[in-house]
């Protein structure tokens, strides 16, 4: 499985907005491509434009590929982009360890 983390900057005063339309992305968009296994959204305290993003793939072709170079991912940014300050930075990574779920 592969963690793609995105860290989102939005204009300030749009929290609300933003949260309604990343969510509603997701749930329209991102949730149906192809490897699309999970999310998570994160909001800053220090700084409440800033969010972070997690989502899981089952490989690094189901993002860079599938989702990024196809349909979907015109209709993702046409939801969530008109709220980005700046253009987001996207990485990706792999599961090296993890603490047991209790």
């Amino acid at each position: 499985m592969i963690l793609e983390i995105a860290d989102i900057r939005i204009h300030p005063g749009q929290q609300a907005a933003f949260e309604e339309a990343i969510q509603r992305g997701i749930a329209t968009v991102a949730s149906t491509a192809k490897g699309f296994e999970g999310f998570k959204v994160n909001k800053g305290i220090e700084s409440p434009e800033r969010y972070v993003l997690q989502i899981f793939w089952t490989t690094l072709e189901d993002h860079t590929v599938g989702f990024r170079q196809g349909p979907l991912f015109a209709q993702w940014r046409a939801i969530v982009g008109p709220f980005f300050a700046v253009p987001p930075v996207v990485e990706h990574f792999e599961l090296v360890a993890k603490s047991d779920d209790k």
